[in-house]
C-alpha cells in the first residue's frame, strides 16, 4: 500500500506508514459500488427494527421452549439469567443437532444443557455488514442484539434478506 501522504510503499494491511507514521487503516475500507452495498456498509442493525427477544430462563424445559418458539413463530429464543443478562441462545439448530434422536426423554430437560452459550452478538449501532459477517462466519441464522449485556432484540437471516430485497426493488 502506498502512503498518500509521503508516497512510501508499505506492506498491505499495515495500520500506519512506516516512514511518516500517518494512519493507513481508512484506506483499507471497501468502497460500495451500489445502493445495496452502501446500505449494508452504512446502515445500523436498528434499521431492521429487530424483533423483541423472546427470553427464557436456563431452567426452562425443552418442551416449554419448543411450545414458546411455535407460539411466537420464532426459530430461536434468548436465554437470560435472573437479572436479564444474556446467557445463551436456544435455536431450532440446537434442537436438531443436540437433542432430536440423541436424548431420550428430552422434553423435561432444561435448555441450559443444549443452548449455545456466549453467542455472538451485535448492538443496535453495528453495521448490517458486521451482522451478516458474524452470521456467515459462525453459520448462525439468529443474532441477539444487546445493550450492556442485555438482549434488546434478535435479527435473523430472513430479516437481512428482506432488507436486501427491499433495497433491490426500491431503487
Amino acid at each position: 500500500m502506498i502512503c498518500p501522504n509521503c508516497g512510501h510503499y508499505n506492506l498491505p494491511g499495515t495500520e500506519e506508514c512506516s516512514c511518516c507514521l500517518q494512519p493507513l487503516t481508512l484506506l483499507d475500507l471497501p468502497i460500495a459500488s451500489d445502493h445495496v452495498e452502501r446500505s449494508l456498509m452504512e446502515e445500523p442493525v436498528k434499521a431492521l427494527c429487530p424483533r423483541e427477544p423472546i427470553t427464557l430462563s436456563p431452567t426452562t424445559t425443552i418442551q416449554e421452549a419448543m411450545q414458546t418458539m411455535l407460539a411466537h413463530d420464532v426459530g430461536a429464543v434468548i436465554v437470560t439469567d435472573k437479572d436479564g443478562r444474556l446467557m445463551g441462545i436456544f435455536s431450532e439448530r440446537d434442537l436438531m443437532s443436540k437433542v432430536a434422536g440423541l436424548q431420550p426423554n428430552y422434553a423435561q430437560l432444561p435448555i441450559a444443557q443444549f443452548m449455545t452459550t456466549n453467542p455472538e452478538t451485535v448492538d443496535a449501532e453495528s453495521t448490517l455488514a458486521e451482522a451478516i459477517n458474524k452470521m456467515n462466519v459462525g453459520g448462525y441464522r439468529h443474532l441477539p442484539v444487546v445493550n450492556k449485556g442485555r438482549p434488546t432484540g434478535v435479527v435473523s437471516v430472513r430479516d437481512m434478506l428482506r432488507h436486501i430485497t427491499r433495497q433491490c426493488w426500491n431503487n
